[in-house]
């Protein structure tokens, strides 16, 4: 009995485990037909989109990823160029593409506007203006077309409005040379081509201002320039004006002539120099007047690349020899001015600057003036300045003064030299 009783207990162990590890095969194989009848349906979609295909022209076949990159470079660079790379040179060459529209702000100038305001005391004469909105210089450039451009500077001031410059230019002519036609600084020397604003300091050189006038050397007419190599590199300016200046040609309006030769050496990375050499030529006939005028000009900068925003020294000095004859008989004077700026830091730049300087006729006076000057720039935008002036005169009546000046810019052309 108990023999009979083991045996049925191991008979049904027996059935039982076999159809336990008959549930795990089970669900394998109904697991295999459900993906079998998924890639069924797969296989069935793939073969209607292909008889699809078959059915279309092969102009309307889809491109391949190969061929959809390739027209997306070729529309970036049509449009990049302005025409359709896929076509072949003789198609491209018998299409001509003009693009006539443009954008507004091309169509303006670039304006920018620059403020010169001060405050000085001076122990000549009587104290009156002693704050002063010296002047406010307006700038317009623009390119005309793809052979001319313009500059036109108009200064703003209790007087009015005056044109201090106002001309176009061609660049690319042959021979590569530059023309200018209009009211232009003529370039005699180095700073007097600069507008006040942006020279060293508030004030042109007493030769300047006691030889040409207040304002400079400037005329209406016409400037050739030409740059040339060759043992450094040099420059050669021509030009013919109206001699109209009064402390020069007494407000004749004769041709005068000038010619600049400028010549400029790398003498290593960190320093470079420049000497030029002026002649001036003109004659008023109403006071029977000649008028010749000379000079040479000398640069010397030392401005290290690593560390051109920290220290800079600059020495420069211009000496002008004038001879204004009348009825075949005239006196040369003399004049001239050294100076010198060192910069102490990313925004502090000191200078100084010596004058000298003969009456142009009649007594042979001299006038000596010692300007030591401390700028300080705020930004690119603002400088602030502090410049004391002692002139030596020759009646003994000297003159201290001292200045402050502010000046300000804003637009593209910001403290433009010239």
């Amino acid at each position: 009995m108990t023999r009979t009783l083991c045996a049925a207990l191991l008979a049904a162990a027996c059935l039982t485990a076999e159809a336990t590890a008959q549930q795990p095969a089970q669900r394998q194989v109904d697991s295999l037909a459900i993906e079998l009848r998924a890639l069924r349906l797969r296989l069935d979609s793939v073969r209607a989109e292909l008889a699809r295909l078959a059915r279309r022209s092969p102009r309307d076949t889809a491109p391949a990823p190969a061929d959809e990159d390739l027209a997306a470079l070729r529309a970036a660079a049509a449009q990049a160029v302005g025409g359709d790379t896929t076509q072949t040179a003789d198609t491209a060459s018998a299409r001509r593409f003009v693009g006539r529209e443009r954008a507004q702000s091309q169509l303006n100038p670039e304006i920018s506007a620059t403020g010169d305001f001060r405050v000085h005391v001076q122990t000549e004469g009587t104290q009156h203006d002693n704050f002063e909105l010296h002047e406010v210089e307006l700038s317009f450039q623009a390119t005309l077309d793809p052979y001319s451009h313009t500059k036109i500077f108009a200064g703003v001031s209790e007087e009015g409005i005056e044109i201090e410059e106002g001309y176009f230019y061609y660049t690319g002519l042959p021979g590569r040379l530059r023309l200018d036609l209009g009211v232009f600084r003529q370039q005699l020397g180095e700073l007097n081509r600069w507008h006040l604003h942006a020279v060293p300091e508030t004030e042109y050189p007493l030769v300047l201002t006691t030889f040409l006038g207040e304002e400079g050397l400037a005329g209406a007419g016409a400037s050739l320039y030409r740059a040339f190599g060759g043992l450094g590199t040099h420059e050669l300016y021509a030009q013919v004006t109206a001699g109209s200046n009064d402390g020069l040609f007494e407000g004749g309006n004769r041709p005068a002539y000038l010619v600049h030769l400028n010549n400029f050496w790398q003498l290593t990375r960190s320093t470079f120099m420049q000497i030029g050499a002026t002649g001036v030529y003109g004659t008023n006939p109403d006071t029977a007047l000649k008028t010749r005028m000379g000079g040479v000009d000398f640069r010397f900068t030392w401005r290290p690349p690593d560390r051109a925003l920290y220290r800079d020294w600059t020495l420069r000095g211009e000496v002008y020899a004038l001879e204004k004859e009348r009825g075949g008989a005239g006196d040369t004077r003399l004049g001239g001015y050294a100076g010198t700026t060192y910069r102490l830091g990313q925004r502090w730049i000191a200078g100084v600057r010596y004058d000298y300087v003969e009456t142009p006729e009649g007594p042979n006076d001299i006038t000596r003036q010692i300007v030591p000057t401390l700028t300080w720039w705020q930004s690119e935008w603002v400088f602030l300045r502090a410049e004391f002036a002692h002139r030596f005169t020759p009646v003994g009546a000297d003159r201290d003064r001292l200045l402050l000046q502010a000046v300000w810019a804003i637009g593209p052309h910001k403290h433009e030299t010239y």
